[in-house]
């Protein structure tokens, strides 16, 4: 799990510093908020594609060789967005960045599935996810100084050093996932026969009836209304979660905070707040053996604290306590849904539905980013965007009462 942890801070690391290199870049090549918002989202449009084909490789070839291969392309592509020159490399490059790391979450989320059963399944999605906003924690203030301390030294700008030393870690420790990795339970050299056994014996011991082939086969499970809702859910989660990642702080620039090493510890707070918030809620959700009201309650969280962000006036206390709140919102909607998800779906159903799950959210995140830099273009506000986040995330909350209680029952 420390490993995983490692992986997914490296992994969000390189792909939200873009929001960081924003502050500069954008003024250097000229690039509006609407490029911005489309590179942005073209990581999307490579991700959905990799996603489903990642997942398959990863249940054939396992996922040492899987892992491996997606951090050392993505870390290599990253580095080299230290190039972009015009709007067609950043495209570009943030297409190839999706096409890398495709693969990478739903792949760990269906990883997680071979090692543990579904009652200690939300407390290890909440440690894995933490690090989304412990990404931030780290990446915020060491992006914000290697702008200011690195500007024009070497003739590069601030903003290409960022990508270079932040993309090169992940090649490192994506050769040694190929090593270190083990790709079941079954493979791992520091269980005894014993230990593997029993861990064999839980999941064959709580495994659904083949007779439920929504659960079980992919085909029956994708024309299913659980999960059409389940995708539903997963959009307004990658809607919320995306907006967060990339615009964050420009949002905190927007206040007043325009030093960039400033800018960097500030925007670190909501991340800190999201991190300790993520992994209460996945303790607590494993502990009451209980996903619905978890989301919900998750999502009115979330929707509160973007509608203070809204109100506050550019009062820079209420604005970032507001945006701490619907961080930890948007982030444990995602680790109660994962927990859920990953228990309802089994054997082929998960290995492509958690995929297409993920990828059609990928998709609508694409769209949803490019609007909000229209919105912001037009309005010189996000307030706009985050208030229509804040309506979707109440409603994913009622949506969420809609699912099949028994799955919350498994063990």
């Amino acid at each position: 799990m420390p490993f995983l942890f490692l992986i997914f801070v490296l992994a969000m690391i390189d792909r939200v510093n873009i929001g960081y290199a924003k502050l500069y870049f954008s003024q250097d090549l000229g690039f509006s908020d609407v490029v911005y918002g489309a590179g942005a989202g073209a990581f999307f449009v490579g991700f959905v594609l990799a996603d489903v084909p990642s997942n398959l490789l990863l249940y054939r070839f396992g996922t040492r060789i899987t892992i491996s291969r997606i951090m050392i392309s993505w870390g290599l592509v990253s580095s080299a967005m230290m190039f972009i020159v015009t709007p067609t490399h950043f495209y570009l490059l943030r297409f190839a960045l999706g096409l890398a790391e495709g693969g990478l979450f739903p792949g760990i989320y269906l990883y997680l599935t071979f090692w543990f059963p579904a009652r200690l399944r939300a407390k290890m999605l909440a440690l894995s996810l933490a690090a989304i906003p412990v990404a931030g924690l780290i990446g915020a203030p060491i992006s914000g100084y290697l702008l200011h301390l690195m500007s024009d030294v070497g003739k590069l700008r601030g903003w290409q050093w960022m990508f270079l030393f932040e993309g090169l870690p992940s090649v490192i420790v994506g050769a040694i996932a190929y090593f270190y990795l083990e790709d079941s339970p079954q493979d791992a050299p520091w269980l005894t026969e014993s230990e593997k056994r029993a861990i064999h014996d839980t999941f064959s011991l709580h495994s659904p009836q083949r007779a439920q082939t929504p659960r079980v086969s992919w085909r029956h499970a994708i024309v299913s209304p659980v999960f059409r809702l389940l995708v539903t859910l997963q959009i307004i989660n990658g809607i919320a979660n995306s907006s967060f990642s990339f615009w964050l702080p420009q949002i905190v620039h927007d206040l007043g905070i325009t030093d960039s090493r400033t800018n960097g510890l500030v925007t670190a707070i909501p991340y800190l707040c999201a991190a300790i918030g993520i992994t209460y809620w996945g303790y607590s959700s494993d502990q009451k053996r209980e996903r619905r009201w978890h989301y919900a309650l998750a999502a009115i969280v979330g929707a509160s604290g973007l509608t203070i962000v809204c109100g506050s006036g550019r009062q820079i206390e209420v604005a970032i306590a507001g945006l701490s709140l619907a961080y930890v919102g948007a982030l444990s909607c995602t680790c109660v849904f994962w927990a859920y998800t990953t228990t309802y779906l089994k054997d082929k159903a998960a290995v492509i539905g958690i995929g297409l799950i993920n990828s059609i959210a990928a998709l609508v995140s694409y769209v949803s980013l490019i609007g909000f830099g229209a919105v912001r273009s037009a309005t010189h506000s996000a307030n706009m965007a985050l208030s229509v986040i804040a309506i979707l995330m109440l409603g994913a909350g009622l949506l969420a009462f809609r699912l099949p209680t028994y799955v919350e029952n498994e063990d």
